[in-house]
């Protein structure tokens, strides 16, 4: 097989990203598609029970797709892919990546309860 060849399956898989929740105790790797390939649970995922716990990894699968997206969409740029054919392709933006950061920033440190 060529080089060539090679190095764009090499850059595929690198286009997945890993995510941490902010405890530590969920790790998920997923594709570009948020497809998870990897989910690591720490000691006290365990006590989380059900329901909390597949949020939780729904929830870091939606924040991987959206940084191994970017990072796809960055390497097919570097490849030569015009922009147009990008923005057809749905891939998701730098931009995209910082603005649901901040939204997750901004749900993480809000009060549970607005009762004093």
């Amino acid at each position: 097989m060529p080089d060539d060849q090679t190095t764009g399956a090499h850059e595929w898989i690198d286009s997945r990203y890993t995510v941490r929740s902010r405890s530590g105790a969920i790790t998920v790797t997923t594709t570009a598609h948020g497809l998870p390939v990897a989910v690591q649970l720490g000691e006290s995922a365990m006590t989380m029970g059900a329901g909390a716990l597949a949020d939780a990894v729904l929830g870091l699968c939606a924040q991987g797709r959206l940084a191994a997206s970017a990072r796809l969409r960055e390497i097919l740029r570097a490849d030569g892919i015009d922009d147009e054919v990008l923005a057809t392709m749905a891939l998701a933006t730098a931009e995209d990546v910082a603005r649901a950061q901040s939204v997750e920033d901004d749900r993480a440190t809000a009060p549970a309860s607005w009762m004093r």
